[in-house]
């Protein structure tokens, strides 16, 4: 009888288990996500369509699609005076224009990867749809790639254009024949091209004009036309039959294509003189910059009612830039402040003329709470911080605000021999153009540990802040931690620029050569550098940009092949051919071919 009352129970809680475990609720799995990017099932007109004249394209898709910055991405070319209307209407893209189009004109309707299932947003990459006015579609094209002129790095958002009219103005004045935007790698594809010879050009459009009309501009231009025709760039037309394929990234997706046509963008030196901006901050100094260095002209400044012992100027070394600092603190408390500054001004006929001009700066101190704030300390930034120098490296110490004269009586340097400190001689020096920068002067040896430490008040400013204790232990390295870089430049006549540069191209140091030769960079610090040529053509010893107007190119640069990996205490040389111009294929190799 247990037995049986056992088994009733067991049998009980097994059916129950059971019936609770079919009862449980769970969310479906929903399948496998959905990677597919939407596919073209119909359009009216179809793609490729010739003889067209309507006013409206509808493309259809197998599944609901959104569009992804569409004002950015979309374009049209030849481009229409007014842009089309794109929307979505259900699973169609509809694009509606008013303009009638030109006669025998293949279009391309360019949407980059703007259209993407409206679920998971696939884009459908690089679509474009082709429509002809005429009998046929225009079947050639162009190709490149756009740099930046300086860094030769693809720069960013570049409209590409091409024009039948060949005149210098027509890319000022008129919109282009073609157009298209430089993918983020810098190359481009002009596709649907009629047979002819063409002006090229690539530009930074900042107002979207599709014009080069703004002195900010970047522009590149090439020096000669370009003949299209179909011996080069055939391009056979593909209609939009078949699915497309998801093509998974790879790593050499990031292998800058290479087109035929190399376009060097650049931003157009400034030419005429005005005033660019001023500003006030903290209240205290004003800062007025100039579009470009006065020459011999003359700049000066006064505040109306203020004697000249109020204040100071600082200039810049171009002289481009004026630093006011205000020392009367009856004039700098004022909220509002009126300046006169008289700098060089070019006028509408283009002649150089001096120009005074009034400038209100106003100022308003941030509010603070009702206690009484706490003295601000005087922050001071040095280099002695870094605890080690090289033999020929200057002891700075910089501040915002520029310094009164150190109190030496509360300064100490101390050489370390054998455990005692040895007081030695020093001097401050002031920055002649900056008077927010200090030297200090003293004869400092290798392989010696010094102590520097000044104590609360030693530094100040102009404006009573006051500096807090500081020390701090450094030594000068000796020679044989560092390495050295030697090159033997080649293959080019004329004046270069040598320039070493770190991993992400920030200029370390240079070195000009007036021919080929060899030229090092001494006291190297253990790392990974870059090199770059500039080619100076004008023999100024700096890089120049270019003149659309004149046709001159900016002067070419080119980068040595690969990185350099420098270890320490080592003295590396390297052949350098020069002979290339506008060449950037730095490959991280981290070894070393020569060397001692």
């Amino acid at each position: 009888m247990g037995k049986r009352i056992i088994c009733f129970w067991c049998a009980f809680f097994v059916i129950f288990i059971l019936i609770a475990s079919c009862a449980k609720i769970s969310s479906p799995s929903g399948g496998p996500k959905d990677k597919e990017p939407p596919v073209i099932i119909k359009s009216e007109p179809a793609n490729g369509q010739t003889n067209f004249r309507d006013k409206k394209i509808t493309i259809t898709f197998n599944e609901f699609v959104a569009l992804d910055k569409i004002n950015e991405k979309f374009m049209v070319s030849p481009p229409l005076a007014k842009k089309p209307q794109i929307s979505v209407r259900g699973k169609s893209v509809v694009i509606e224009y008013e303009e009638d189009l030109k006669d025998s004109t293949t279009y391309t309707f360019y949407f980059q990867d703007a259209i993407r299932d409206l679920n998971e947003s696939n884009p459908i990459g690089n679509y474009q749809f082709v429509i002809s006015t005429g009998d046929v579609v225009d079947s050639l094209s162009v190709t490149g790639n756009v740099l930046s002129a300086y860094s030769l790095d693809p720069p960013e958002n570049t409209l590409v254009m091409l024009y039948r009219n060949h005149s210098d103005t027509a890319v000022v004045k008129s919109l282009p024949d073609y157009i298209t935007r430089a993918t983020k790698t810098g190359y481009f594809r002009i596709d649907n091209l009629r047979e002819g010879t063409y002006r090229l050009y690539a530009l930074a459009d900042a107002d979207n004009s599709k014009n080069f009309n703004l002195p900010d501009e970047e522009i590149a231009f090439m020096d000669s036309l370009i003949a299209v025709s179909a011996e080069k760039n055939y391009m056979p037309y593909v209609p939009d039959t078949t699915k497309r394929k998801t093509i998974k990234k790879q790593i050499t997706d990031t292998i800058v294509i290479q087109g035929e046509h190399k376009l060097i963008l650049f931003k157009p030196g400034k030419k005429a003189h005005y005033l660019t901006g001023s500003t006030r901050d903290p209240q205290y100094k004003l800062v007025y910059t100039l579009s470009l260095p006065p020459d011999t002209f003359n700049v000066s400044f006064s505040i109306p009612g203020a004697g000249k012992d109020s204040y100071f100027l600082e200039k810049s070394r171009e002289g481009d830039t004026i630093r006011v600092w205000i020392t009367d603190s009856t004039i700098y408390s004022e909220t509002q402040l009126t300046t006169l500054l008289t700098f060089p001004f070019t006028d509408s006929l283009g002649n150089i003329t001096t120009k005074q001009d009034s400038i209100m700066l106003r100022y308003l101190v941030p509010r603070t709470g009702r206690s009484r704030p706490k003295p601000v300390p005087f922050k001071i930034n040095s280099n002695l911080l870094t605890g080690s120098l090289k033999p020929t490296q200057d002891i700075v110490f910089s501040a915002l605000r520029p310094f009164r004269d150190p109190d030496t009586s509360k300064i100490r340097l101390y050489e370390i021999r054998d455990k005692e400190k040895i007081s030695i001689p020093y001097r401050f020096e002031k920055e002649s153009r900056n008077s927010c920068r200090l030297f200090l002067r003293a004869d400092l040896l290798q392989k010696k540990d010094y102590i520097f430490t000044a104590d609360s008040a030693a530094f100040g400013n102009l404006y009573g802040e006051q500096s807090d204790s500081t020390g701090v232990r450094f030594n000068i390295r000796n020679d044989d931690t560092f390495s050295k870089l030697g090159l033997n430049v080649s293959n080019f006549e004329g004046s270069r620029i040598i320039q070493l540069l770190d991993d992400q191209d920030k200029i370390l140091r240079e070195t000009k050569m007036d021919k080929d030769g060899t030229t090092e960079f001494s006291l190297l610090d253990k790392g990974t550098y870059r090199l770059r040529v500039i080619y100076d053509l004008n023999g100024d010893g700096k890089w120049t940009t270019g003149d659309f107007f004149t046709g001159k190119q900016p002067e070419p640069v080119s980068f040595y092949p690969r990185e350099i990996s420098i270890p320490e205490n080592y003295w590396i040389t390297q052949d350098w051919d020069i002979g290339q111009k506008n060449v950037k294929k730095v490959k991280k190799m981290p070894g070393i071919n020569t060397g001692r």
